[in-house]
C-alpha cells in the first residue's frame, strides 16, 4: 500500500507531465521579468515558464546562434525594441498572431500583421542638474550656443534606445541631422549608454544629458539632484514589445503568454513596475506628467531599420567612435 505521501508525489508528478512548457527570453531586468513570469503563472496555472535573461544584443546574438544552428529554444520573446523585432519578422522568423487584447492599443504601437506588440513605453527626455544655469522645455535648448560643452548623451553605437532616439530626431522635419550637426559643433559628448549619463549629470560633471525617462525621475524621488524633462517636441520611445517565433513549440501558450501581457492585469504589472503601460486609458508612474502630456514623436521601426547602418556611420563622423 501506498504511503499518503508517496501518493501525492505520484499527483504532482503526473500534473507536472501534463502542464505545458512555454520559454521565455527577454532583456527585462531581473526582478521585473520574475514578476512578469509569476503573474503569468499564476494567471495560467496549467503553464510553465522556463526563462533565459539577458541583453536584448546578447539574447539576439544567442537566437541568432541557434536558429543558425537549426535549433531555436524560445517560444516567445520580450525584449527591448521594435526595430530588432521588424527585422526579424521581415526575415520571416516570427508568427503572426492577432491578439483580442491589440483593441486597446494605439495601432502605432504594434504590428499591423500581428507580428509584435508593444507592452510598455520608455521614453527618452532631457535630464538636467538642479544646479545648471538654464532649465531646458525643448530638443532646440541643448543645441543653444550658451550650453557647449555641456551637453551628454548615449551613443546609438552601444544603446538601442539611443539609437532608435537618433532615428526619431534625424527623422523629424524640424530637427533632422541639422541638430545632430550643431550639437555635435558645440561640442556635445557621445559615449556609452543611459546610465552613463545618469552619473555625469547626477554629479554635475554635465549639467546637461538625454536619458531615459524612469532613470531621471526614479533617482530623483530617491534624493538624487536632477530633474527631468519631457520636451514639447515631443519625446522617442521604446517599447518592450512581445512576439511569437515562428519556430515556436508552443504556440497556444505563446499566445495567451501575449494576451496576458497585454491585458489591463498586465498592464497593471508594468504600472506597479514604474513603467508607463503601452495600454490605452492607464494610469502613469509616480512623479511622471499625465498621459495626455505626452506627446510621442513619430516613429517608423521598418525605416529605422532600413537606416541603422547609415545613420550609425553619419553619427560616428560627427561625435566619433566612443
Amino acid at each position: 500500500m501506498k504511503s499518503p505521501l508517496t501518493a501525492a508525489a505520484l499527483t504532482l508528478a503526473a500534473s507536472a507531465s501534463f502542464a505545458e512548457t512555454l520559454t521565455l527570453y527577454t532583456s527585462q531586468p531581473n526582478t521585473d521579468a520574475q514578476m512578469t513570469v509569476d503573474a503569468f503563472m499564476a494567471a495560467n496555472p496549467g503553464i510553465e515558464v522556463e526563462w533565459v535573461r539577458d541583453g536584448t544584443t546578447q539574447l539576439m546574438a544567442r537566437l541568432m546562434a541557434e536558429i543558425e544552428a537549426g535549433s531555436p529554444q524560445p517560444d516567445v520573446l520580450l525584449i527591448a525594441d521594435t526595430v530588432t523585432l521588424e527585422g526579424m519578422a521581415q526575415a520571416g522568423q516570427l508568427k503572426a498572431y492577432q491578439s483580442p487584447e491589440a483593441a486597446a492599443y494605439d495601432p502605432a504601437l504594434y504590428s499591423a500583421d500581428g507580428y509584435y506588440y508593444s507592452t510598455k513605453l520608455i521614453t527618452t527626455g532631457i535630464i538636467y542638474n538642479a544646479g545648471a544655469a538654464m532649465q531646458p522645455s525643448s530638443w532646440a535648448d541643448l543645441a543653444d550656443p550658451s550650453l557647449k560643452g555641456q551637453v551628454v548623451m548615449p551613443s546609438p553605437l552601444y544603446s538601442g534606445a539611443a539609437l532608435i532616439h537618433l532615428a526619431t530626431l534625424t527623422g523629424d522635419k524640424d530637427l533632422g541631422w541639422d541638430y545632430y550637426s550643431t550639437l555635435a559643433a558645440h561640442d556635445a559628448r557621445a559615449q556609452g549608454g543611459n546610465g552613463g549619463v545618469f552619473k555625469a549629470v547626477a554629479s554635475g560633471e554635465k549639467p546637461y544629458g538625454v536619458v531615459v525617462d524612469f532613470l531621471a525621475i526614479r533617482s530623483k524621488a530617491d534624493g538624487s539632484p536632477v530633474e527631468f524633462v519631457f520636451p514639447k517636441e515631443g519625446v522617442s520611445y521604446v517599447t518592450e514589445p512581445v512576439a511569437i517565433l515562428e519556430s515556436a513549440k508552443n504556440v497556444d501558450a505563446a499566445q495567451k503568454f501575449v494576451d496576458f501581457v497585454l491585458s489591463q492585469k498586465g498592464q497593471d504589472l508594468v504600472l506597479d513596475m514604474g513603467y508607463i503601460p503601452a495600454r490605452n486609458d492607464m494610469g502613469v508612474p509616480a512623479g511622471f506628467p499625465a498621459r495626455e502630456e505626452i506627446k510621442l514623436m513619430s516613429f517608423d521601426a521598418a525605416k529605422a531599420l532600413a537606416d541603422a547602418e547609415v545613420n550609425k556611420a553619419k553619427f560616428t563622423e560627427l561625435f566619433g567612435a566612443e
